[in-house]
């Protein structure tokens, strides 16, 4: 992914993040290898481990060098993926994620990443950190491969809350289009609203109240607006924020890391047919690792929960090293760009938008 941009100096020095070891379904084993790889690259990042502290010792003891940049908070408790988000917030103050979003709670670190459920993360989230002022629903915002020059889309929601009325829809094109002018460099980024089809008589009432609004904002909020998009635009070059509730998006999110995966098999069938076809593969070897780095969903990997007063970064559940690699960067990413604060200036504007939006819609002053 590109390297995120900010209008003001990045934050130097070194950047703290905040990881939570277990809950993924591959273990700490590919937690502790993934940040190895990143940590590897960036001698700014510091990494603030939780989860069994015996266990973890083991798998950082295989990699001496790297002990001198973790510091492990020992937490016995284990979220996994079956655990309701209700019971996980009454009684998870002794798991490794209620241990790392701690951290980011009282200023240690800046940035919480975390492989576990996803549903038990955000009310965790909400829970602990709180929702920026203003905010009603907060939102999973992705990168999608796009045809776009940046390499990249930003979609949200894709699973913080399946339902989205017209405010939280143009809540979700400010913060989305605050990540894509600090994620991707783009100085003012297009904002589309996802739908049945582009006509304006389409989609439901939400839909259409929301596109109304989000034009009327768009000026103020520093971006334009291209209105009604449809699913071919996701990975398209027609806008660079999709905005969309979250069924819709994880219903999207879901059949696109499919879809890619599918590929990559049906290409490994197709260059394994016959001898030929296996020399064929050999002369397109390095077209094709471009191709595989190019739709692979690990190298994306990291949602960014918007609405909080706090950075969170949900990793994949089934997050190998790569994934979590890719994860931790985009955290060093947002930490060092400043996004948080920016994020939170951008959230504060947006009750005068919408009340600047509705009165223009309904025709007062």
């Amino acid at each position: 992914m590109t390297g995120l941009n900010t209008d003001s100096a990045p934050v130097t020095g070194r950047i703290v993040i905040s990881v939570d070891a277990m809950g993924g379904d591959r273990g700490p084993a590919a937690v502790v290898a993934g940040i190895a790889e990143s940590v590897k690259k960036n001698p700014d990042i510091h990494i603030l481990l939780h989860g069994p502290r015996a266990e973890l010792e083991k798998l950082i003891g295989r990699r001496q060098w790297l002990a001198e940049r973790i510091e492990i908070r020992d937490a016995d408790g284990v979220v996994t993926m079956d655990d309701k988000p209700s019971q996980v917030v009454r009684h998870g103050k002794d798991t490794s994620m209620w241990s790392a979003l701690e951290s980011v709670r009282s200023g240690e670190a800046t940035v919480c990443v975390s492989c576990g459920n996803t549903g038990a993360l955000m009310a965790m989230s909400m829970l602990r950190l709180r929702k920026l002022p203003g905010v009603n629903r907060p939102a999973i915002a992705i990168l999608w491969p796009s045809r776009n020059a940046h390499g990249f889309n930003v979609m949200l929601d894709v699973g913080a809350d399946i339902r989205a009325d017209e405010r939280d829809l143009l809540q979700y094109a400010l913060m989305g289009a605050s990540y894509a002018r600090n994620g991707l460099h783009i100085e003012r980024p297009r904002v589309g609203l996802l739908n049945v089809g582009t006509e304006e008589h389409k989609g439901r009432a939400e839909l259409k109240a929301a596109d109304e609004l989000i034009e009327q904002a768009a000026p103020e909020g520093n971006f334009d607006f291209v209105g009604f998009v449809e699913g071919g635009d996701i990975p398209g070059d027609r806008c660079d924020v999709i905005v969309t509730d979250g069924f819709t998006g994880n219903v999207a999110l879901k059949t696109g890391e499919g879809t890619a995966s599918l590929i990559g098999d049906l290409l490994k069938e197709a260059f394994t047919y016959s001898p030929l076809s296996r020399i064929s593969a050999l002369l397109s070897l390095t077209s094709m690792r471009r191709l595989q780095k190019r739709i692979d969903p690990r190298r994306v990997n990291g949602g960014v929960f918007l609405g909080l007063n706090g950075t969170v970064v949900k990793s994949h559940g089934s997050a190998d090293a790569t994934g979590v690699s890719a994860a931790v960067k985009l955290a060093f990413q947002l930490a060092r760009s400043g996004f948080g604060d920016k994020l939170a200036a951008r959230v504060a504007s947006s009750p005068s938008l919408t009340q600047d939006a509705e009165r223009q819609g309904s025709g007062t002053e």
